[in-house]
């Protein structure tokens, strides 16, 4: 009778792995395990409906999912290359240079642009690799994954370093709750002024690495490219020969 309070589980992991609608998988889970406890069926709807009521901030990231991709399927990244194609002379390192300079400054007013599921992965990564890709030039699949991991770390570096601008927020308070237990009383405009500059050095330092790294990226590209042209062409001589 213990094992069947597990079964349950089984139907979530059968239901996974057969690909079975997730919502519907959940609930029949749900019953069954109540059932098996022998939970009155006023006492079940209840607790759904106190876990819902008491986890529903979850449910906003399942929002922002659901807008990203809409967005997205109706042409939001090709609306992000698009602007780029305009701009003369723009390189990834740059696009996410200036990217990171506004993000820090709208941390500082505690306004968040959707992270990197919500505005990082579906407008600044098209315009980074719109802006590598001038002229027709493709980058290597190496590159592509470079230019994730360097929007994802300027967001990263930039809210972080941003956020405690904001006088009030959790981290500001943190700081002044840890620095009061050490004996030191600090207010907290004093502790956002002496985090300004470390914010902006922060920013400057990442997005001059990511600069570098960016050209560093589409110098090998040109080189392999070129070394692929270069065997193609030696292939046709050859076979004309022969």
């Amino acid at each position: 009778m213990e094992l069947l309070k597990l079964l349950g589980i089984v139907i979530v992991v059968v239901g996974f792995a057969l690909k079975w609608d997730s919502i519907l998988t959940i609930m029949a889970a749900s019953i069954v395990t109540a059932l098996i406890a022998g939970m009155d069926p006023l006492v079940f709807l209840q607790t759904i409906g106190t876990s819902f009521v008491s986890n529903r901030n979850m449910l906003i990231c399942v929002v922002v999912f659901l807008l990203t991709g809409t967005l997205e399927r109706n042409g939001l990244r090709y609306a992000a290359r698009g602007v780029m194609d305009k701009v003369r002379n723009a390189s990834a390192g740059m696009v996410l240079g200036a990217y990171g300079i506004f993000r820090v400054i709208f941390a500082a007013f505690n306004v968040g642009f959707g992270g990197v599921a919500g505005f990082v992965k579906p407008v600044v990564m098209p315009m980074a690799e719109a802006s590598d890709e001038t002229g027709g030039h493709k980058i290597s699949e190496r590159h592509r994954d470079a230019l994730k991991g360097m929007a994802s770390g300027m967001e990263n570096v930039a809210w972080f370093f941003g956020q405690v601008l904001f006088v009030g927020t959790s981290g500001m308070l943190l700081v002044q709750g840890t620095m009061s237990d050490l004996g030191y009383s600090v207010e907290l405009p004093q502790l956002a002024a002496i985090q300004i500059p470390v914010a902006i050095v922060a920013v400057l330092v990442t997005a001059g690495y990511y600069f570098l790294l960016d050209r560093k990226l589409c110098r090998e590209d040109e080189t392999q490219l070129k070394a692929e042209a270069d065997a193609q062409r030696g292939d046709a001589q050859n076979g004309e020969v022969a």
